[in-house]
């Protein structure tokens, strides 16, 4: 599995929170025709139709999965397909939790809009890499918190900056897409992008308004409702962060 540390670099970050890239649009499964007709599951995308992840305060047992090749998404086991999952996400690799398993089935988040989107992908040996996730992200925006849980210890817990009333963070389950190095603002070296999307921007900066972890410079930020959106944190806070791997779970209630 790759780290969130191995940062990519992307210009689409501005004032508060950052965007991403899709993947190649390769046809699913090494088809063609209707396959590649499907869209991407990518931060850039919205898929009406998604079926709700049907415990957004759920856990998980730590299983993401990076898919081999583009893989269709379905609705439910041996439903109709509605989406691609393509094999990178802002050109970092497509890792993502798992919140359910049926065999060679399994029911995953996926990263695009609306928040809390989940589908159904066939996760077989030939179809995934498979990986075992020890870690946990949770935000507490009433008592703005985040606390880093490593197999169910808390190895870390820091005071963060959460979004204003008319800009909330989303609630839910959520996890890391992405690394960033941003090199257009200097307001943070990287920016963790979460699958989580703003109820109230359509786009920061010409991104597709995605809700992301990031540090300021202002340290009256923190422990306060000051963003639009994104998660705001120190910068050892945010040190930690980077070393988690994607698809990491970012519980947020």
């Amino acid at each position: 599995m790759v780290a969130a540390a191995a940062a990519t670099t992307m210009t689409l970050l501005a004032s508060a929170c950052g965007g991403g890239g899709g993947g190649d649009a390769a046809d699913a499964e090494g088809g063609s025709g209707d396959a590649g007709k499907l869209p991407e599951a990518t931060t850039y995308g919205t898929l009406a139709d998604a079926p709700e992840d049907p415990d957004p305060q759920g856990s998980t047992d730590g299983e993401v999965v990076h898919p081999k090749r583009e893989l269709k998404i379905y609705d439910e086991v041996d439903g109709e397909a509605f989406a691609r999952l393509p094999e990178q996400q802002i050109s970092s690799p497509t890792w993502v939790p798992v919140i359910e398993r049926e065999g060679d089935w399994a029911q995953v988040l996926l990263p695009t809009r609306p928040n809390g989107a989940a589908g159904w992908i066939k996760a077989g040996e030939s179809d995934v890499e498979t990986a075992q996730n020890d870690y946990v992200v949770n935000v507490d925006r009433e008592s703005f918190t985040l606390e880093i849980v490593e197999s169910g210890e808390q190895i870390g817990e820091y005071t963060v900056g959460i979004g204003k009333e008319e800009h909330p963070t989303p609630a839910g389950r959520a996890y890391i897409i992405a690394s960033i190095q941003d090199q257009v603002k200097d307001y943070s070296p990287i920016v963790l992008p979460l699958s989580a999307h703003s109820s109230s921007h359509e786009t920061y900066g010409g991104g597709p308004g995605t809700v992301g972890i990031h540090t300021w410079p202002d340290d009256s930020v923190f422990g306060q409702r000051s963003s639009d959106g994104c998660i705001r944190i120190d910068n050892n806070g945010l040190d930690a962060l980077a070393e988690l791997p994607l698809g990491t779970m970012v519980n947020i209630t």
